[in-house]
């Protein structure tokens, strides 16, 4: 068992609630930090609210790296992972390769979506010291294959599935795991067979912390927000609001 699970093992035995969210910068990074967030993930989400892509297929190795050392260099408290990338964790070569260079960037874990079909590559990473955040439901890498975002566990045989997966990367040694719009009362249910943490997000209170979109939660991209979130602030109208106004000095230039 590697450090963070034995963290993050005791958390859940203790009652503790996870609080975690996204950043993919230095100065989100460090207000994060500084609020207290207990773990901060450098995710793939990236890709569509930071670069512009529409999901999150597109982002590379490089770019994970790039951000992942921008919020390392930012964070003095808080648990960061990253997220592995689409197509680069297929096989344990490739995924201990691009696991160890997003440790190198100053990760403490990784992320990586699957469940018993990724069981041999969670346990290749930790058997190295890797820890590894799983990520069983809604798998985002995978939108294509699955015709959009969609509720996972709606039916028995999906349930099964997802307890199934639940298990197997526990065995195999993740610290945690990310359940993606997974119905809430399944998400429970898993929660409370684990010993390991579960995290969700679009899966209900019963999971053993939370963990959204920075930009969700802040209002900071006005062009598509998931339903299951709750903006506690309104930032895009903060930002146009002040830009507006610095443009207005600009354009009526020097007092006489």
């Amino acid at each position: 068992m590697n450090l963070l699970q034995k963290d993050y093992t005791r958390a859940k035995k203790e009652g503790k609630i996870l609080v975690a969210l996204t950043a993919y910068d230095y100065p989100l990074a460090r207000l994060l930090d500084e609020s207290g967030v207990d773990l901060i993930l450098v995710g793939d989400s990236l890709g569509m609210v930071v670069l512009g892509y529409p999901d999150t297929t597109s982002v590379s190795l490089n770019d994970m790296l790039h951000h992942t050392r921008a919020v390392a260099r930012a964070v003095e408290r808080a648990t960061v992972v990253a997220d592995l990338p689409k197509g680069v964790y297929d096989d344990p070569e490739g995924a201990l390769t691009s696991a160890r260079a997003l440790i190198a960037a100053g990760a403490h874990g990784v992320k990586l979506e699957g469940g018993q079909e990724r069981a041999g590559i969670i346990s290749a990473l930790t058997k190295e010291g890797i820890s590894v955040l799983a990520h069983i439901g809604m798998l985002p890498q995978h939108i294509h294959e699955e015709g959009g975002y969609k509720i996972k566990g709606r039916t028995p045989q999906q349930a099964d599935r997802l307890f199934e997966d639940a298990a197997a990367v526990e065995r195999a040694g993740a610290f945690g795991v990310v359940l993606e719009l997974v119905t809430p009362p399944l998400a429970r249910e898993i929660s409370r067979t684990l010993a390991i943490p579960t995290i969700g997000i679009g899966s209900g209170d019963g999971c053993d912390g939370q963990i959204r979109v920075l930009h969700d939660v802040i209002g900071l991209y006005p062009w598509f927000r998931p339903k299951f979130v709750e903006p506690k602030a309104d930032v895009a109208t903060v930002i146009r609001d002040a830009v507006q106004s610095y443009a207005r000095d600009v354009r009526k230039g020097p007092e006489v």
